[in-house]
């Protein structure tokens, strides 16, 4: 029986563990359950699983080491910043770390790898592109290889030109074409900046070169991402889009349990790939300086963008601004060396008061 202590049970992420949960009753079983301010989904969860912790974030002990005392796997779903401060936690209490936010890394990898090491903690990925590159390597991330090449979608807004994004409409930007997902992260898809988030996370999961990961445009998001070795040779990992692939397999690695619907060859039909138009999303090219430029850079520009895509969502500004808000941000912020959780989270701080200033001011 593996116990789970589930940061954000009541997200969706959250919910498709819950249903690995139901699907395995005698292999699973939470330990925790934590969510944000969902508290009647959150009761729904600790009537049906009984676990011995379940709180709100605002209930929350300062000491978090209590959550996961007496847990197999951390799996951090939250979303998020916040999602940070359960993964340095989960980290120091010494536990296999089932990460699925992607913020832990993009804002403090640094950090959180340098706490890997210390406590003999582990970190296994639950994005779909990472856990493809994790079991691409043969599960093992020293492995060598020449590239990382993530896949992507392309999001709702692939084909359309620079002037048709002015007029977008949140209804359009959260109808992702292939995947399931949460607001925040199908707005960032539809941006490209959770691409530019997954390379970051490419860096410190892989200990990557920033020069050796490249995006790709894959509509059909049945190749989840690939490696290539160097003798030019490159592995693949391949399936429908369905979370609860990866989520299973970083609750259960080394081992893997069978999935809903085995991927069917002979109804695929063509597979298709192609450059990541760059001039299109520059949201990922701001990521991607703000990884380049380390410290506290990508804190700035997950500060701005969680400000800007909340003020688009809630419909006070235009598609293209979020872009335009985190650009102001990082002019407005000066980054420094990330050395402590403290140095991250004021980061974050000044970049939310900034984006919060341009956004009212649009």
């Amino acid at each position: 029986m593996l116990n789970i202590a589930l940061i954000g049970c009541t997200g969706n992420i959250g919910m498709q563990t819950a249903q690995i949960v139901r699907t395995y009753p005698s292999r699973f079983r939470f330990s925790a359950l934590v969510c944000g301010k969902n508290g009647g989904g959150l009761a729904l969860l600790k009537e049906e699983f009984s676990p011995r912790v379940a709180l709100r974030a605002d209930e929350l002990p300062a000491d978090l080491s209590e959550i996961f005392s007496d847990c197999d796997v951390a799996l951090i779903a939250a979303s998020g910043f916040a999602g940070l401060r359960y993964t340095l936690a989960a980290v120091k209490a010494g536990k296999r770390v089932a990460l699925a936010n992607k913020e832990s890394l993009v804002c403090g990898g640094e950090l959180v790898n340098a706490a890997v090491k210390k406590y003999g903690a582990e970190i296994v990925p639950v994005d779909s592109e990472h856990s493809a590159l994790f079991r691409a390597l043969g599960c093992k991330k020293e492995t060598p290889f020449e590239r990382l090449v993530l896949t992507a979608s392309g999001g709702p807004f692939l084909r359309k030109s620079r002037e048709e994004l002015e007029r977008v409409t949140v209804k359009e930007a959260l109808a992702h074409p292939t995947w399931n997902m949460g607001a925040k992260i199908t707005v960032d898809s539809a941006t490209m900046l959770n691409k530019g988030y997954e390379v970051i996370e490419a860096h410190h999961l892989y200990n990557a070169p920033y020069e050796r990961i490249e995006a790709v445009v894959h509509p059909e998001s049945i190749v989840h991402s690939a490696v290539i070795f160097q003798d030019g040779s490159m592995l693949a990992q391949l399936g429908y889009p369905d979370m609860r692939v990866p989520i299973q397999f970083a609750l259960t690695y080394p081992e893997s349990l069978p999935c809903e619907k085995p991927l069917d060859f002979s109804s695929l039909g063509a597979l298709h790939f192609e450059r990541l138009p760059e001039e299109k999303f520059p949201c990922y090219s701001l990521a991607l300086r703000a990884g380049r430029e380390g410290g506290t850079s990508p804190a700035i520009v997950n500060g701005a963008a969680e400000v800007a895509v909340r003020a688009f969502l809630e419909g006070s500004i235009s598609f293209p601004r979020i872009a335009e808000t985190i650009e102001r941000t990082v002019c407005r912020v000066s980054a420094k060396r990330a050395e402590t959780y403290d140095d991250i989270a004021e980061a974050d701080a000044q970049a939310r008061r900034v984006a919060g200033e341009i956004v009212h001011a649009f």
